[in-house]
């Protein structure tokens, strides 16, 4: 069903996450000094500042008519001036040094500040861009042309509609076209630029490419898994969502009755909600429930490919939970930067989830360059100062998030330069988000846990003959967020000055994937085994609402206090306790083994399993007996 008013925000659009802007004497005078003249009005440009979103065109690779490989601004053509565009403004949050030493202080035990969360009223006060700053931004957009101009209700991102022409006018920028990979995309040949009296206000300019989307990161179209190194004892085999508790000894911590759970969705959801629906009555030890749905930057009817994904996330949510008081599905109009950054953004604003999945992502240095990464981490930061934790998914394709197909599935071998670049996946690489990569799970013949090993299934065909692709857990180190102060040297590793992923890990593998219901339309409802990163992160996901249920649901973002708690007592996880394939986490038929960093420990932490998979019993213990790393209920 469509969200309504009853978690108290703005109606006045699909997901209530934006209010229309008022114009105030500053922005009109910024206006005016920007020479407003309307859409087509010449307006110098020589002082104007760039912002985080760079030239697009020129990273694209691809191939010309010939085959030829090229990079798409060889290619590219300018596009019609006329043509509909719409944009989205992230605009940056102001005092970002005293922010960011109140996240800090938010988990440091002994601070005034321990685990005060705030209220999205409060941080908008303190963090948000302010109401004249967002005038500016809006009168600007109007002066170039743009329609329809709306602002979030944290006053952090402004979306409009306009043409590729005001896109020009507002950001000294042309949009160009080529085809991509069987797709007809778009992207900006120069970086975005603003008048400089708004640099300080402007962060990012998304919506100026579509060459790099987010993908899904399920496993199991695939036919010919070659799993990891079978343990000691047990073997991969198939579960049930309703399994996974027993597994990783969720025993005595309780359902998560009182947890609200928030998941990332995209397009039509009328299929996901029928399977979870099914899965429902074939389950009935757990609660009923029906999900809300609230739809962001309104609802895509036509759009079902994300099916499997969102069946996957409601299940194994929901299974790993035991239930929870309520499910709400963020669902994004497309898989683009703007609209999912949107979708994160409404989940925060609504504040009403402790815990929010997201099983999507894209390659790092796409999310940088279109600044969607930056946009995010501005997200994030809001969801850990209010005490919410994103689960994000580490990837399916190792190290190779930048090779993809015409859908934008990542790890597609190719003989172009780009297989040499190595990449985590954003938003995982987020250090304001729970990264879960995955490992091939080992179960005795009870059903109890044997071990598990690095998720690596060398390559395989996608399933529809489009392409073969790597199948693998995500991870490495980011290039380009800084380690937070948690990852310390002694954690992950000397030289390392960078973000290091996994976090933590969970089942994955095809082999011992979770059998879900899936509607698939024409052969009806089919029960079918899915793996992925995407089966992790929402394990974790509705795990993590088990125990911030068990303790008042004030437990807020943990990744500071995994990395002090977990190092000193390892058996709140269950370790990592075999190799992959080829004896390294990352050998794929020939495809670089050198890739820094990632490789499987069987005890501490790696860049391929996060410190293991958590012993959820082992965990809610610890948090009741150290009030000084967790708060007491």
């Amino acid at each position: 069903m469509k969200f309504s008013s009853n978690f108290n925000l703005q109606s006045n659009a699909s997901a209530g996450e934006f209010v229309l802007p008022r114009i105030s004497s500053l922005a009109l005078a910024i206006s005016l000094a920007c020479g407003v003249m309307g859409a087509q009005a010449a307006v110098d440009t020589s002082s104007w500042v760039p912002t985080k979103t760079e030239a697009f065109l020129a990273k694209v690779h691809t191939h010309d008519s010939t085959g030829a490989e090229v990079t798409a601004d060889q290619i590219a053509v300018e596009m019609a001036q006329g043509e509909q565009k719409s944009v989205t403004v992230s605009l940056q949050l102001r005092n970002q040094a005293q922010l960011e030493s109140f996240l800090t202080a938010l988990h440091t035990p002994g601070n005034a500040s321990y685990h005060k969360f705030l209220t999205p009223a409060q941080f908008a006060a303190q963090y948000s861009p302010t109401q004249a700053q967002v005038d500016a931004v809006v009168a600007h957009l109007t002066s170039a042309g743009f329609k329809n101009i709306s602002v979030s209700s944290n006053r952090t991102l402004v979306s409009a509609d306009g043409t590729a022409a005001t896109v020009k006018q507002a950001f000294n920028t042309s949009l160009k076209r080529f085809t991509h990979e069987g797709r007809s995309v778009y992207a900006n040949d120069k970086p975005a630029q603003i008048p400089a009296a708004l640099a300080d206000i402007v962060g990012s300019v998304l919506g100026l490419q579509n060459a790099a989307i987010h993908h899904a990161t399920h496993s199991g179209v695939h036919t010919a898994a070659k799993s990891g190194t079978q343990a000691a004892t047990g073997t991969e085999v198939a579960h049930i969502p309703t399994q996974y508790p027993g597994i990783y000894n969720a025993v005595t911590t309780p359902a998560a009755s009182t947890a609200i759970v928030g998941t990332i969705a995209e397009g039509n959801m009328t299929y996901t909600l029928q399977d979870f629906a099914t899965f429902l009555s074939n389950n009935p030890s757990l609660p009923k429930l029906t999900p809300t749905v609230v739809y962001v930057g309104g609802e895509n009817t036509t759009d079902e490919s994300g099916e499997v994904e969102w069946a996957l996330d409601s299940q194994v949510i929901y299974g790993a939970a035991g239930g929870v008081k309520q499910l709400i599905f963020y669902t994004a109009n497309s898989m683009e930067d703007a609209a999912l950054t949107a979708a994160y953004n409404a989940a925060v604003t609504a504040n009403v989830a402790s815990v929010v999945n997201v099983s999507l992502g894209e390659c790092e240095a796409s999310a940088k360059s279109s600044g969607s990464q930056a946009a995010d981490d501005a997200v994030f930061k809001q969801a850990v100062a209010q005490g919410i934790t994103f689960s994000v998914a580490a990837g399916d394709a190792g190290p190779y998030n930048c090779d993809t197909d015409s859908q934008g599935n990542p790890g597609v071998a190719k003989t172009t330069t780009q297989k040499k670049t190595y990449d985590v996946s954003e938003p995982a690489s987020s250090p304001y988000v729970v990264a879960v990569g995955g490992t091939a799970l080992f179960t005795t013949s009870t059903g109890a846990y044997a071990g598990q090993a690095v998720w690596n299934e060398g390559s395989a065909s996608t399933g529809d003959g489009s392409a073969v692709r790597i199948w693998s857990t995500g991870g490495g180190f980011s290039k380009n967020e800084l380690a937070p102060a948690w990852q310390t040297a002694s954690i992950v590793g000397s030289g390392h000055t960078y973000r290091g992923l996994p976090d933590i890990v969970f089942d994955a593998a095809q082999a011992s994937g979770t059998n879900i219901y899936i509607n698939q339309a024409a052969n009806g409802t089919a029960y079918a085994a899915v793996g992925g990163t995407s089966m992790a992160a929402p394990m974790f996901a509705g795990f993590w609402a088990r125990l911030e249920s068990a303790h008042g649901n004030n437990l807020g973002f943990p990744n500071s206090a995994f990395y002090k708690a977990i190092p000193a007592n390892p058996g709140l996880v269950f370790p990592v306790t075999s190799a992959t394939v080829d004896g390294d986490s990352i050998e794929y038929n020939g495809w670089s083994t050198t890739y820094p960093g990632m490789s499987a420990a069987a005890s501490g932490w790696s860049a391929a399993t996060g410190f293991g998979s958590l012993n959820i019993d082992a965990v809610n213990a610890y948090i009741t007996a150290n009030p000084t790393v967790f708060p007491p209920k």
